[in-house]
This record gives structure tokens, C-alpha cells and sequence, in this order.
């Protein structure tokens, strides 16, 4: 996708090379605030679709709430692999959510949201600050939902809430 790939490619255009760490892009704080409004667009525009049925299979959504306190606790590295666990739930959940809509507006709305949500995924990958490669065998706090509204919501509180603070917490390591 278009916006996803140019998500990915202007990310990876912006990785300093020798400690691949987010330079240019996490310093321009509209690009997360485009994130987040893409995001809100993305729920209204289900919510807007015909009466989407609930799923057969529930979807795993990561439980993405936390407190200011314990974020600013953690080390960016830490945070980074919170986030990836999350997404990967995410993702999961949305590819499973797909297999069951047959709407065309809410299939849409769901492939667009795994084009993001993966796009983020895979541009979290790119930079480490620990030695070793992050292992999908993360068990994040979860919860089951059978609404497919669920997967927006909790899309959209994951890039308002973890991510906007991660790449906060970046610009003023990286942004001087």
C-alpha cells in the first residue's frame, strides 16, 4: 500500500547507519499526529460501514492502557519489544478478523489497518538498543472480542498512547 510503504521507506531512509536509530522522522512530531488522525479516520469509516456482524472467532487484542509512571520506567528498548508484542497480537487479530467479514467496507477498512499496523511492525524491527534479535514469543496482557469496532479502538489507542510516547521518547535522544 502507498501509505504504508511510504511509512516504511521514508522510516528506513531516516535510520542513522551506525547505531540504526530513528533520526529526522521521529523529529518531526506531525508525522505521529498524521498516524494518529489516519487511525481515527480508519475506526470512523467502520463504524460507518453496513451492521458488521460479530466475529465467529474472537479476536486476541493486546490490553494496550498504561500509566505514565511505569512507561517513563522503562527503558526504550523495552518499550520498543512491548510494542512489537503488541502489534503482533494486533496483527493476528486482524488478519483472523479479514477471514471472517465478507462487507467490502469492512474488509477494507480491516486490510488498511493491518497495512499500518504491519508497516509499523516491520519499522520496529529496524533499530535495537540490546544485543540479539526480538523473538514473537512475547505474551502481552490480552483480552477477547468479538466486535470487529474492538480491533480499531485498540488500534488506535495503541498508536495515540505507546507509540506517539516512543517516539517522543526518541526525538529527545535523537533530536538535539
Amino acid at each position: 500500500s502507498p501509505p504504508g510503504l511510504l511509512l516504511l521507506t521514508s522510516f528506513l531512509l531516516h535510520v542513522k547507519e551506525d547505531r540504526a536509530s530513528p533520526t529526522r522522522l521521529v523529529c518531526d512530531s506531525r508525522l505521529i499526529q498524521k498516524y494518529i488522525m489516519e487511525a481515527k479516520d480508519m475506526e470512523k469509516r467502520v463504524g460507518q460501514c453496513q451492521a458488521l456482524p460479530a466475529l465467529r472467532c474472537p479476536a486476541v487484542l493486546p490490553l494496550v492502557d498504561f500509566t505514565f509512571q511505569q512507561w517513563k520506567s522503562k527503558s526504550n528498548e523495552t518499550k520498543r519489544r512491548e510494542i512489537l508484542c503488541d502489534l503482533a497480537l494486533l496483527l493476528g487479530a486482524a488478519a483472523g478478523a479479514q477471514g471472517q467479514v465478507s462487507d467490502e467496507c469492512g474488509a477494507r477498512q480491516l486490510s488498511q489497518l493491518y497495512r499500518h499496523a504491519n508497516s509499523f511492525f516491520l519499522l520496529l524491527q529496524t533499530f535495537s538498543w540490546e544485543a540479539g534479535h526480538w523473538e514473537p514469543s512475547c505474551s502481552p496482557h490480552s483480552m477477547e472480542q468479538t466486535h470487529i469496532s474492538s480491533i480499531f479502538l485498540t488500534y488506535r489507542q495503541l498508536v495515540q498512547g505507546k507509540l506517539r510516547f516512543f517516539f517522543y521518547d526518541l526525538a529527545t535522544v535523537s533530536c538535539k
